[in-house]
């Protein structure tokens, strides 16, 4: 792979754009691969040889992370640590979404070590919903699945209760991750754009975010100090409790083990339970497609 160049011209998707940059084949197989690269390190900070070296993707499983000052650690989110998943109950549960061998098998570009852990589950589903937001016109098609988890990233999220800095942790990773494989800074602008339109406030009005799923609430920044949306509509966006911790929480399997940005994801990260921290939501969606999601507009096709 090589790095990307100029911006995606106003005709052709993000997606599209970078994986024929890229890869020279605008094909589902090189789409893929570019997400996954792309999410890969955005979760797990810069791994990637193909990467641009002067860019430090710290990356979302960094337990030392910062936002303008403020300590991020967004590990316990996915290392079971908080009663933070959305399982379809009343309340949140403990869910470890690093039970498929942790960073390592992302640094091999795959999701996991397996095909039936949390974590294959919440790092395919990112592939796809990414996928979809930026437009890749392979997605659906064979070599690249449709997306296929929830609709909703509010309920997705709702029971970690994000706040600001939190949120904008993350989107400042996927940021930074596009900016290490060359994506123009007027691509990255519209997206960190759409996923603050979206996602980065409390009460959002219901939206279509995945075409054929209808308009469904997708705010995933819910804790009270969060902006309220312009538009916003708090009915059946009831406050949620933050999340309940654990002294320890159950060991990931296999090493989430530092990246070359020194991002160690918590295989366990046991202690933390501190602070909220993003995770992979209800078993089946996404990771924050927010976490982290460019919302339909980023298709710009």
């Amino acid at each position: 792979a090589t790095l990307a160049a100029a911006q995606a011209p106003a005709n052709e998707s993000i997606c599209d754009y970078y994986t024929t940059a890229v890869f020279k084949n605008n094909t589902a197989a090189n789409q893929l691969t570019l997400l996954t690269l792309l999410v890969n390190t955005a979760v797990i900070g810069s791994y990637s040889p193909s990467a641009n070296k002067s860019v430090v993707v710290p990356g979302i499983l960094n337990p030392n992370g910062t936002y303008n000052g403020t300590p991020v650690n967004l590990v316990p989110y996915f290392s079971g640590a908080l009663a933070s998943t959305n399982d379809g109950g009343a309340v949140g549960v403990k869910k470890n979404f690093l039970d498929g061998g942790g960073a390592a098998p992302l640094m091999n570009n795959t999701p996991a070590n397996d095909m039936t852990s949390n974590q294959y589950f919440l790092l395919t589903h990112l592939y796809e919903f990414f996928g979809l937001l930026l437009g890749c016109s392979e997605v659906g098609m064979t070599g690249y699945p449709a997306y296929s988890g929830d609709g909703s990233m509010y309920d997705v999220h709702k029971f970690m209760v994000l706040d600001t800095a939190e949120n904008d942790y993350f989107i400042t990773q996927v940021a930074l991750s596009a900016q290490s494989f060359g994506v123009a800074p007027a691509d990255i602008t519209k997206v960190g754009a759409a996923l603050n339109l979206y996602f980065n406030n409390r009460c959002g009005a219901p939206v279509t975010v995945v075409p054929g799923m209808g308009n469904l609430t997708q705010s995933i920044c819910t804790d009270a100090s969060c902006p309220l949306a312009a538009n916003s509509n708090c009915t059946g966006q009831a406050a949620v409790a933050i999340p309940s911790g654990a002294a320890s929480a159950p060991a990931a399997s296999g090493s989430a083990a530092a990246t070359g940005t020194g991002s160690a994801a918590a295989a366990g990260s046991s202690g933390s339970a501190a602070a909220k921290p993003a995770s992979a939501g209800r078993v089946g969606s996404s990771i924050a497609a927010g976490l982290f999601g460019l919302v339909g507009l980023v298709v710009i096709a």
